[in-house]
């Protein structure tokens, strides 16, 4: 059975094998993430290797994401056995003094001039709470509201804060020169604020001659306010649940991530659901209940990937995490392929409704007619983008003369890309399509196909085609 949601898996420490990656591929994987906060380039190297000597044994392509860490800010080293109580004090000072229960520091140099009196700075994913009620020269005085244990290298989110310091690091530019170099299919940004971090990225990557496609994370509520802008300027949206759920109210996470999947739908642009998607099977052999309805209830509202994070990096089962997640996604989209409701109305962008109407007229003839595959000839991503927001009932071949677009396809729902040169008649495109079904079990004689071929091989008159193709 064909996984038409994507699945996103983190390679690490747990998935680092040429094997273990042949099985993930072979229980649904479509993308692999390369995280840059963990690893040397030469680890990240190794894995890279391995993914595309299996690229070349696969009917289909699939692509690989660099995750740039952005400007992530943790405490520095802590004592042993730090804990801070509930309304006492603690300072925080910006350098490399080890910490303990009055005083700690980190290495976030504008901390205390970006920070201001009454905003509230959270560490370890909000385990811990402070109100800052004073501001000093060299040092942050803060009333502890939630304490616990600190330790050292904790995550600090500011979520009061708009900061000044850019989305992209010294060590993230590295990192991107590192993907140029070695030919990944996306990166990913982290902590994204506005469209113009973006465009940055977009632009340095251009200049270097690179197809690489930037991928905005969205982990800030300055970016989720400034979501339509932001979604314009990337060419994918990862909605990372993890410090959104930290940086706003926890209660509006599921209602932003409803409304990104909705926006990315109107404008065709691939979006992943993120963070603690499967996290009970980091130890555990099956997921909780609640993991599996919210797997559910991103598929049906139009997610086209969800993503793995630790659950196969460092997890105990990361090719039974990938085949629950495959199941769980596979189960929904039965429901919804069967279900008699009417599809959802696209409402896609005026700019988009030229390719939207090939796209809503191929919805169409599906629901009246049964076909095994729609066969697109993809030179753009944009049909093929457009067909994967539609949610037609079966699986989508786009064969795509450029084998980078190809693998970046591969990220859409419902897509099963390939690249596959040029060809010369109608005939030749015809017989390479079925070549290519048949031999890989998609579709047998006497099925059909909806073919969407090549303006270069229909006739001159021809504007284009909507065929239906009986397997021979």
């Amino acid at each position: 059975m064909i996984n038409k949601t994507t699945i996103v898996s983190t390679l690490g420490p747990a998935s680092a094998s040429r094997d273990v990656i042949s099985q993930l591929i072979a229980a649904g994987v479509s993308t692999f993430r390369l995280n840059f906060s963990h690893g040397t380039f030469d680890d990240h190297r190794a894995i890279l290797r391995h993914i595309n000597e299996i690229r070349g044994t696969l009917p289909y392509t699939i692509s690989v994401m660099g995750d740039l860490c952005g400007p992530k800010i943790r405490t520095g080293l802590i004592e042993t056995g730090t804990v801070l109580a509930e309304n006492s004090t603690v300072s925080i000072t910006v350098g490399d003094a080890i910490g303990n229960g009055e005083a700690f520091s980190t290495g976030f140099a504008d901390l205390i001039t970006e920070v201001q009196v009454g905003e509230r700075i959270l560490i370890d994913d909000g385990q811990l709470v402070f109100s800052v009620v004073e501001k000093k020269a060299d040092r942050l005085i803060c009333k502890v509201v939630v304490g616990g244990a600190l330790s050292s290298h904790k995550g600090m989110n500011l979520p009061d804060t708009q900061l000044s310091v850019p989305a992209i690091t010294e060590k993230d530019w590295r990192c991107v020169d590192w993907a140029i170099a070695n030919e990944l299919d996306y990166l990913s940004l982290s902590f994204v604020q506005r469209a113009e971090e973006i465009i940055s990225l977009k632009d340095y990557i251009k200049d270097k001659d690179s197809k690489i496609q930037v991928i905005a994370k969205i982990e800030k509520p300055l970016a989720v306010d400034n979501i339509e802008s932001i979604i314009h300027a990337a060419d994918a949206i990862m909605i990372a649940r993890g410090d959104l759920g930290v940086e706003m109210d926890l209660a509006e996470v599921p209602l932003v991530q409803k409304k990104i999947t909705a926006l990315c739908r109107r404008f065709a642009k691939p979006v992943i659901v993120a963070t603690q998607v499967l996290q009970s099977m980091i130890e555990n052999a099956s997921p909780t209940r609640a993991e599996a309805t919210d797997i559910s209830n991103a598929v049906m509202e139009f997610a086209d990937a969800v993503m793995l994070s630790g659950e196969t990096a460092i997890g105990k089962h990361p090719a039974a995490a990938v085949k629950t997640l495959a199941h769980i996604c596979q189960t929904t989209e039965a429901y919804i392929d069967r279900s008699n409701e009417p599809r959802p109305r696209m409402n896609i962008a005026a700019d988009l409704r030229g390719t939207e109407a090939v796209a809503r007229s191929v919805a169409h003839m599906l629901d009246e007619i049964k076909a095994a595959f729609v066969v697109v000839w993809a030179e753009d991503k944009g049909l093929g983008r457009l067909l994967s927001k539609a949610r037609i009932d079966i699986p989508i071949l786009l064969l795509c003369p450029d084998e980078k677009a190809a693998q970046q396809l591969s990220l859409c729902y419902g897509v099963i890309s390939r690249h596959q040169p040029e060809m010369s008649s109608y005939e030749q495109w015809v017989d390479v399509v079925e070549k290519i079904v048949k031999e890989n079990n998609w579709a047998s004689e006497g099925e059909k196909l909806l073919l969407i071929p090549p303006l270069s091989v229909l006739s001159k008159n021809t504007a284009g085609a909507i065929i239906m193709h009986t397997i021979a």
